[in-house]
């Protein structure tokens, strides 16, 4: 893990040969192509199993390398100055002469974007000369994955490589807003609204079931574990894997933790992991504890509410 430059390399050299290939974000990890190649983000569909019409979020190194495809507004710049790289992503005006194939915006004039923070992810970035369509590492609708065993678990020997950037610090998508026009945000994530609407200096709308899906993480069913799940849960049933943030006296060998000090952001990084867990453990069914649903914790209502559509 501590020398990474061979990885970055090899990395590298399956993406400029069109390849998918699992990387390390902060958030999720993430299956990558370029996003200028029709022929690799179309494999990216394929391999996801996922609906054409479910746009990709681009990911890139700086700046100056979205100049090149997008239009750069005043909103932007301040989100932008404050949050990135970071946990967000701004949905955009595309410009007339984008290299971006259609295929990831689906065809529309707008595309989602992210400056990732992880060190690994960012490094190998820099060493590219076109950005990154990576949208979560999992089959759609499924959970996603937060280390690169979950990603070998997904896809199997159909993805040619994984980048190692060890667990995702922070273990949920991120937030999405939309700046074309009055900014709304489209998907909670890990960071806060209110921040958001703190440096924007505006009330935001918030639109995360639109009818018309411009933004990922927007289907009633996603980040599924592929069994039945119950929320807001105060006993549950004798088959049931039951999943808790705040920790009391039972220790029953059917009860999952999620948060040793009652702690949402380790809730929210632990979530994923927990869920696939209890998956391969053999259960039928999970029935969750009512989390609070303030700040992190409606991020976490919002994964389980859509997991809960089995």
């Amino acid at each position: 893990m501590k020398n990474n430059q061979p990885n970055i390399k090899k990395a590298k050299k399956y993406l400029d040969m069109n390849c998918c290939i699992g990387v390390p974000t902060e958030t999720v990890y993430g299956l990558a192509a370029n996003a200028y190649s029709s022929s690799a983000v179309q494999k990216i569909f394929k391999l996801k199993k996922r609906p054409k019409s479910n746009p990709l979020i681009v990911h890139y190194s700086n700046i100056n390398d979205l100049k090149k495809d997008c239009l750069i507004n005043e909103n932007f710049l301040k989100l932008y100055k404050k949050f990135s790289p970071g946990p967000i992503t701004y949905i955009l005006s595309l410009i007339k002469n984008s290299k971006v194939s259609k295929i990831v915006t689906n065809k529309e004039k707008n595309l989602a974007i992210r400056f990732p923070k992880h060190k690994i992810f960012k490094k190998l970035l820099d060493r590219l000369d076109y950005p990154l369509a990576a949208p979560s590492a999992n089959i759609s609708t499924k959970l996603s994955a937060v280390q690169a065993l979950d990603v070998k678990e997904e896809f199997g020997n159909n993805i040619k490589y994984i980048l190692d950037g060890g667990k995702c610090n922070i273990g949920l998508e991120s937030t999405i807003i939309d700046i074309t026009n009055k900014p709304k945000i489209l998907r909670l994530g890990s960071l806060d609204v209110s921040k958001i609407e703190k440096v924007l200096g505006q009330k935001i709308k918030i639109d995360i079931n639109p009818l018309k899906k411009i933004a990922p993480g927007q289907s009633q069913l996603h980040y599924s574990p592929g069994i039945p799940l119950r929320m807001n849960v105060t006993k549950p049933k004798k088959n049931e894997a039951y999943i808790l943030v705040k920790k009391k006296k039972n220790n029953s060998s059917n009860y999952f933790y999620l948060s040793k000090k009652n702690n949402l952001k380790e809730a929210a990084k632990n979530l994923y992991s927990f869920l696939r867990k209890i998956k391969n453990r053999g259960y039928k069914a999970i029935a969750v504890e009512k989390i609070q649903n303030t700040g992190i914790g409606q991020s976490i209502n919002d994964r389980l509410k859509r997991a809960s559509k089995f």
